[in-house]
C-alpha cells in the first residue's frame, strides 16, 4: 500500500507539472461572442436553391420486418461466461444481460412504447442539410393573464430525448403535480444530430457548437426569441455553446452537469490544498468530501470510467459498427453506463442496480432508439469532432458565459465540478444547490427533484429580469 506521504508527494509532483505546463501553453483571450458556425451537413455539395424550412409533423414507426430482424439477432445472441465474483467491475455481467435479453424478447412491447413515445407532439424540419428531430410539448392548460416560458432541453450520451418524457409534465403542468405553478414552460426536447431520429451529419466537424447553432435556428424558426436552455452530459455543452453564441436570446440557462474544460492555476492549487484550506479556495464542507481523497475520486475515478470516451473520441466506427450490427452488445454498452454513472457503487451488483433506479422497459425504449435509428456511430463521433483537438482548445473553452445560470450538482455526477470551479466559466451563477440523492441521467432519474431545481431557478431569474442585467 502506498503510504500518506508518498500520496502527497505524488499530487505534488501532479499539480507542480500541470502548473509548469499551464504558464507554458495558456494565452490570454478576451471574451467576446462565439461566431455561429453555420455549416452545410447534408450529402454532396449545397445546392444553390433556399433549404425548405417547413416543420413536418413526426411519428416513431416501426415494420414487421425490423422487429423480426430484431429477435433472430436476439435469439442468435452469443454469450460470454463472466468472471466468477465479477458484478459489474468488468463492465456489463453477461449473467445479467441474459435476464435482459430474455425479458426483451419474451415481455417488451416495443409497439406498446411506440405509443408512449409518440404520446408527445414530434416534429422534423431541415437544418443546415439535416433533418432535426424534436419532441415539442405544449402546456395543457394556461391560466388567464399567464405565458409559457420556452424550455429547450437537450440530452447527451448514450441517452436520448426519451429521457425527458417522465419531467416533460412537471415542467408544462407543475400545479398538477403539486409543484410551484408560478411557472409553467413550452418544452422543445430536439434529438442532437446523429442521435434517434435526427439525421447524422454527412460531413467531419460536427461538433458542440454546431449543434447550438442548429438549435438556436430551430428556436428562431419555432418563433421563440428569448427562451430557456437546460442540459445535462452532451446537453451542458451544446446549450452552454447556445449561451455563448445567443446571450440576448438565452434568458437563463440550467445545468445538471457543468464541467471545467480549461484549468487555471486556482484550479490547480486547490486540488493540491483544497482538502486541507477549503475555506481559502472557497469549497464546501460537501465540496470537500465529494472531492477528496483527489487521487481516488478525481483522478482514478475519471481513469476507470472515461475508457469509452477514448475509443470515441479517436476510432469510433470500429466499435459503432459491432454495435449497431448487434442488439445485445448494444445493450451491454449502454447499460453499462446507466448502471455506473447512476450510483458508482453499483459495481459491486450481481445486477448492477439497473432496476433500483429504472425500469426495464426505459432502459429498453432508450436501446430501442438506437437501435431502429442506427444511430449508435453516429452519436459516438460526436466524441471525436468534440476533443480531436485537444480538451479546452477551442474557442468556446476559453470564453465565459454571462447568461444568468442555475447549476444542480447530483452526487453521483461523473465528475464533481464545486460553485468555486464552475464559477470561473460561468460568471453569473444565481442558483447552486448540492442535490440530495441521484446522478447522471438525472431527468429520467429524479424528475421531481430536477424539476423543481429548474422552477426555483427560472423563478430568480424571472422576479430581478436579471437577463436583463447580463
Amino acid at each position: 500500500c502506498s503510504s500518506p506521504a508518498g500520496i502527497m508527494l505524488l499530487e505534488v509532483f501532479l499539480v507542480l507539472g500541470t502548473v509548469v505546463i499551464y504558464f507554458l501553453l495558456s494565452r490570454k483571450e478576451e471574451a467576446t461572442l462565439l461566431p455561429l458556425k453555420e455549416g452545410w451537413w447534408g450529402k454532396g455539395q449545397k445546392p444553390d436553391t433556399e433549404e425548405d424550412k417547413t416543420i413536418r409533423p413526426f411519428k416513431v414507426e416501426t415494420t414487421e420486418e425490423e422487429l423480426s430482424d430484431l429477435f433472430r439477432r436476439l435469439d442468435q445472441a452469443r454469450f460470454t461466461e463472466p468472471l466468477e465474483n465479477s458484478r459489474f467491475h468488468y463492465g456489463t455481467n453477461s449473467k445479467y444481460l441474459r435476464k435482459v435479453v430474455s425479458y426483451w424478447k419474451n415481455q417488451f412491447n416495443w409497439k406498446k412504447q411506440v405509443e408512449v413515445l409518440n404520446k408527445y407532439p414530434q416534429f422534423k424540419t431541415k437544418i443546415q442539410g439535416i433533418d432535426v428531430h424534436f419532441v415539442h410539448v405544449k402546456p395543457p392548460c394556461l391560466p388567464e393573464g399567464q405565458s409559457a416560458k420556452p424550455l429547450l432541453m437537450v440530452h447527451g450520451w448514450p441517452g436520448s430525448f426519451y429521457e425527458f418524457y417522465k419531467i416533460i409534465p412537471l415542467l408544462t403542468d407543475p400545479a398538477s403535480h403539486g409543484l410551484s405553478g408560478e411557472h409553467v414552460f413550452e418544452v422543445i426536447c430536439p434529438s442532437i444530430p446523429g442521435y434517434g431520429f435526427s439525421e447524422a451529419p454527412h460531413k467531419k466537424g460536427f461538433d458542440s457548437v454546431s449543434a447550438a447553432s442548429v438549435f438556436y435556428e430551430l428556436m428562431l424558426r419555432l418563433g421563440f426569441n428569448e427562451f430557456y436552455a437546460q442540459g445535462g452530459d452532451a446537453g451542458w455543452l451544446i446549450c452552454t455553446n447556445l449561451a455563448q453564441i445567443a446571450p440576448s436570446q438565452v434568458k437563463g440557462l440550467h445545468l445538471n452537469l457543468a464541467l471545467v474544460t480549461k484549468m487555471g492555476v486556482i484550479h490547480l492549487l486547490s486540488v493540491l490544498l483544497g482538502r486541507y484550506l477549503p475555506g481559502l479556495f472557497g469549497f464546501q464542507d460537501e465540496d470537500v468530501r465529494r472531492m477528496f481523497p483527489f487521487l481516488q475520486k478525481g483522478l482514478y475515478k475519471s481513469l476507470v470510467e472515461s475508457g469509452y470516451a477514448h475509443i470515441q473520441a479517436t476510432k469510433p466506427d470500429t466499435v459503432g459498427c459491432g454495435l449497431n450490427d448487434s442488439p445485445v452488445g448494444l445493450a451491454a454498452y449502454i447499460l453499462e453506463k446507466f448502471s455506473t454513472w447512476t450510483d458508482p457503487e453499483f459495481r459491486d451488483l450481481e445486477d448492477g442496480g439497473l432496476e433500483r433506479k429504472f425500469s426495464l422497459d426505459d432502459l429498453l425504449t432508450n436501446i430501442m432508439i438506437y437501435w431502429v435509428s442506427g444511430c449508435m456511430v453516429s452519436s459516438m463521433r460526436f466524441y471525436k469532432e468534440a476533443l480531436q483537438n485537444g480538451l479546452g482548445t477551442q474557442k468556446h473553452d476559453k470564453l465565459t458565459v454571462q447568461v444568468p445560470t442555475g447549476i444542480a450538482s447530483f452526487p453521483n455526477e461523473i465528475m464533481h465540478t464545486p460553485q468555486a470551479w464552475a464559477q470561473k466559466k460561468y460568471i453569473n451563477i444565481v442558483s447552486f444547490h448540492f442535490m440530495p440523492r441521484g446522478g447522471h441521467f438525472a431527468a429520467l432519474e429524479e424528475p421531481e427533484l430536477l424539476a423543481e431545481d429548474i422552477l426555483q431557478f427560472v423563478g430568480k431569474v424571472e422576479k430581478e429580469q436579471l437577463w436583463r442585467k447580463k
